[in-house]
């Protein structure tokens, strides 16, 4: 191959970098316009460029390659072509039909992706991009990028922990159209004005504290599971998917000192009885400080929902701290339940669930406007006026055979910036339920406390 200047050169011939005044997508006006998509319909460039980012790296450390779109997907394609390492394609958003993935390709959990892209200014792009791809069980650990604008994008992933390999910055290549007398003293002493005054801060949503959102709590019950939450050190939530009345019962007096509430499905509990079920539960949530919630999920017309909620055999009113909702019947269904929280339901974690971008947008509309609704059960980050509410949380498996997809700790706390994780499987159905519930109790806190210190 020819030398790094002669190479850029030539792909400078394509138009890749524009000079003058341009007003950038930021407002920011900029003595300098790039785009490095051209090269692409180069492919003798195309090959060239895919060598010389290879060659910074450490090919062995990658099992994955994957290009930020869209720019840069056919340089993390020719990178595949000459290396070898497998290519994965993530998507800008997921299909609303099909099997709506995020990121296309063949992979397996736990294997480490090398990212791509061309041009880095704040960064804002990669970061977002990162926690998408280990959304997906993946880790990421190197990014590769053309052009670095020098606008502080490098410096905020390396501050991350990941590392950066620059092909160009901005400053080198000036030097290079300077010597070649395609840039004059004066236009490169504008640059680097420019630079100087346009360092950008990405600046990352922060989490709220517990403390902080029991400030600017309203509803009684949102109170109440904040004060809960930080009088036990704990955001645990149980799922107790028992069917007898006694597993119930023996599972919430083990699991009851280490949770903040117990959720249940009463429906499934196949001898229950009033007196025999509730009463003795209610006792055993008073002994430990830890509320009721009762996972119903209803899903129907206001006055349908109130029948269920207060009468039949479950009467779910008298007992229940806080239900889950569907929201498909619109605000006014959500009426009915005036003297418990309602959380809810904006995502599901299964695979090939319904819940798309639209339904989510419209149904957290009505979240956040609702009096009755504390927060919602979702896959995805929410406005801090909700609590959220994460299930699908497991320590040891990556899903369940049936759709159920499985998150750590440490990522919904850290990613989605969660308030409360629902754990089932992962602790009723181990050997020890009562030391489970602990270790997903100190699991959860900690993956708190890191998530505030990162934010």
């Amino acid at each position: 191959m020819e030398s790094k200047k002669e190479f850029f050169l030539e792909c400078y011939k394509l138009g890749i970098i524009k000079f003058g005044r341009f007003t950038l997508k930021s407002g920011i006006e900029s003595p300098f316009y790039v785009d490095l998509r051209p090269l692409a319909s180069e492919p003798k460039i195309l090959k060239n460029l895919a060598n010389y980012l290879l060659e910074m790296l450490p090919l062995d450390n990658f099992d994955l390659i994957c290009g930020v779109p869209y720019a840069a997907l056919p340089m993390a394609t020719a990178m595949s072509l000459e290396s070898y390492i497998p290519l994965i394609i993530k998507r800008k958003e997921a299909k609303s039909y099909g099997t709506k993935k995020l990121i296309e390709g063949i992979y397996q959990k736990g294997q480490n992706c090398l990212l791509v892209e061309d041009v880095i200014t704040s960064g804002k792009s990669l970061v977002e991009t990162i926690a998408e791809v280990e959304q997906e069980d993946l880790k990421v650990s190197d990014i590769v990028v053309v052009l670095d604008r020098e606008q502080g994008g490098k410096q905020l992933l390396e501050s991350k922990g990941f590392r950066v390999h620059t092909l160009f910055n901005i400053t080198e290549v000036c030097a290079i159209l300077q010597e070649d007398g395609q840039l004059t003293d004066e236009e490169v002493k504008r640059i680097q004005d420019f630079l100087q005054g346009n360092h950008i801060q990405f600046e990352e949503k922060t989490r709220l504290s517990y403390e902080q959102k029991l400030q600017n709590a309203q509803h009684s019950v949102s109170k109440k599971l904040l004060e809960t939450t930080l009088a036990k050190k704990s955001n645990l939530i149980a799922s107790a998917d028992v069917t007898t009345t006694q597993e119930l019962l023996d599972l919430a007096e083990k699991v009851g000192p280490h949770i903040i509430a117990l959720k249940t499905h009463i429906d499934v509990i196949s001898d229950f009885e009033y007196e025999k079920t509730i009463t003795p539960l209610k006792a055993i949530a008073e002994k430990h400080q830890f509320l009721l919630m009762e996972d119903r999920k209803f899903a129907d017309i206001g006055n349908t929902q109130e029948l269920q909620f207060t009468s039949g055999v479950f009467k779910i009113t008298n007992w229940a701290d806080f239900v889950t909702s569907q929201v498909i019947g619109g605000f006014e269904s959500l009426d009915c339940f005036k003297n418990v929280g309602v959380v809810a339901i904006i995502g599901m974690s299964s695979k090939g669930t319904l819940t798309t971008n639209s339904y989510r947008e419209e149904a957290l509309k009505i979240a956040l406007s609702h009096p009755n609704v504390i927060g919602g059960v979702s896959q995805n980050a929410l406005p801090d006026e909700v609590l959220l509410f994460t299930p699908g949380v497991n320590l040891a498996d990556s899903g369940d055979g049936k759709g159920q997809q499985y998150n750590t700790p440490e990522h919904v706390f850290q990613t989605l910036h969660t308030d409360f994780i629902i754990v089932g499987r992962g602790i009723y159905k181990s050997e020890n339920p009562e030391q489970a519930a602990v270790t997903y109790k100190n699991e959860g806190w900690n993956a708190y406390l890191n998530s505030l210190k990162k934010s």
